[in-house]
């Protein structure tokens, strides 16, 4: 089993520079992290509503990323200035099935 974390967000119509900026470090720094698996991260322009999909190994990973000194003073800045409205939601993965096209590249 693994653990999967929801982000679902809305981003405020200020800061746009910083947010990508701050983004990208997260992005990167969450893929060095012990237990992560994967990310999938979509944002709509016009409403800016987005929704991040990350995998991790287990809880303990989870807990780690959420403490991490970096991703905590994300956070604050997000809850501060970044964002209009957020949710996160944590599940543990039961199940997980899929399939890709040949010469595609598969996710774990």
């Amino acid at each position: 089993m693994s653990v999967v974390v929801i982000f679902t967000s809305r981003r405020s119509t200020s800061h746009d520079a910083e947010y990508e900026g701050l983004s990208d470090r997260m992005n990167e720094l969450v893929r060095e992290h012990p237990g992560f698996l994967e990310m999938t991260s979509v944002r709509d322009p016009r409403t800016r509503e987005g929704i991040t999909v990350a995998y991790f190994r287990d809880e303990e990973s989870v807990r780690a990323w959420k403490a991490q000194v970096e991703h905590a003073d994300a956070q604050r800045r997000g809850i501060a200035e970044l964002y209009e409205e957020y949710r996160v939601t944590v599940a543990t993965v039961e199940r997980r099935y899929g399939s890709a096209r040949e010469g595609q590249a598969s996710t774990p």
